[in-house]
């Protein structure tokens, strides 16, 4: 059966409705309430979305407690993993938590979509900090292929972050790929070096993930997983094994889920930030942006859009064209539009 479509009255009341439930929740008094009696609910609560099931979620109060699994009220749609929510608890007769009900989403400060097979965007997360671009040493990465996660990243307007992994791999002086990176550097996106070949080898990373909610993105095979497990020593993440002929990773998460940082010796530490993965966050593609879009993706081409001749101009033998001047000109790197160039051809034979 069709779900029933509601009116723009009717979505704007049920908005209104949860907005003040969110505005209770944010307002309610310090102190405990009374436990209620067993199949009562609680008073109204804040909480975050650390795992997604069809209608059931994962929900962790904000006193840091255990995650409870809630039901979805009927008039809730499209919570994803790191939703800020309003939730009440159900008790059992012991007055224990035995589960909950979660009755209005609050603000979201970001959220991450990809398209579905209908090449409809849907959002897998939300309330992201920043997008961690991993790639190593081994596999050789491809400027065109960080170049295609950071315009991905930009369309989303979540601040994206390069991680370099492996790096004991690298030859002295980082060569060839030290040189790559200085390039992205130059155009003030935070570069991050990292190896779990030595002791002191993630103490960059975890200074990046500090007091931050992070995704981590990149190609099979550059250690993602590997980074994952040793970030998160207590959690039960497998690692998909490398093949040493293909160089290729397998992915073995299935739903995506909010873990918390912990610091490896002294237990939970203060503002450790937070991790949300899944195979569906790790890649996600360009199918769903246009050749504006992509163009907007290269920061350094921001400034130069729009000052072509000619206003339908579409940067390639056009007289007047403003980014190919810049090119001239020294202001955008040649390589950065070949590899613009690359990236909107390939869009045009999909």
């Amino acid at each position: 059966m069709s779900k029933r479509k509601l009116s723009r009255q009717q979505r704007w009341r049920v908005e209104k409705i949860q907005a003040e439930r969110a505005a209770r929740a944010a307002k309610r008094d310090a102190r405990e309430d009374a436990v209620p009696a067993a199949g009562e609910l609680s008073a109204e609560q804040s909480g975050r979305v650390v795992a997604h099931f069809g209608r059931q979620l994962e929900v962790r109060p904000e006193s840091g407690a255990e995650p409870v699994r809630c039901q979805l009220r009927a008039n809730l749609e499209g919570l994803v993993t790191g939703d800020r929510v309003v939730w009440r608890a159900a008790h059992d007769a012991d007055g224990q938590v035995r589960d909950g009900v979660v009755v209005a989403r609050g603000e979201r400060d970001s959220v991450l979509e990809r398209p579905d097979a209908r090449g409809q965007l849907k959002p897998v997360a939300a309330n992201i900090d920043q997008i961690l671009i991993v790639f190593a040493a081994e596999p050789e990465p491809h400027a065109n292929l960080i170049d295609r996660y950071l315009v991905a990243a930009e369309a989303t307007g979540i601040a994206p972050v390069l991680v370099l992994n492996k790096i004991d791999l690298l030859p002295p002086g980082g060569g060839a790929l030290g040189a790559l990176l200085a390039r992205y550097a130059a155009l003030d996106y935070p570069v991050v070096t990292t190896t779990i070949a030595r002791k002191d080898g993630l103490e960059a990373l975890q200074a990046q993930l500090a007091g931050r909610t992070s995704v981590f993105v990149g190609q099979s095979g550059v250690g993602k997983s590997s980074l994952i497990d040793r970030l998160l020593p207590d959690e039960a993440l497998r690692i998909g094994a490398l093949s040493k002929d293909a160089r290729k990773g397998t992915h073995t998460t299935t739903t995506a889920r909010l873990y918390t940082f912990h610091h490896p010796t002294a237990g939970a530490m203060p503002d450790g930030g937070e991790l949300i993965d899944s195979p569906g966050i790790r890649e996600f593609g360009l199918t769903h942006l246009d050749e504006r879009q992509v163009a907007e993706g290269f920061i350094e081409f921001r400034e130069h859009l729009g000052h072509c001749r000619f206003r339908d101009c579409r940067h390639r033998q056009e007289p007047g064209c403003a980014l190919r001047e810049a090119v001239e000109r020294g202001a955008i790197h040649p390589e950065r539009f070949a590899s613009y160039r690359r990236i909107v051809d390939g869009l045009n034979e999909s």
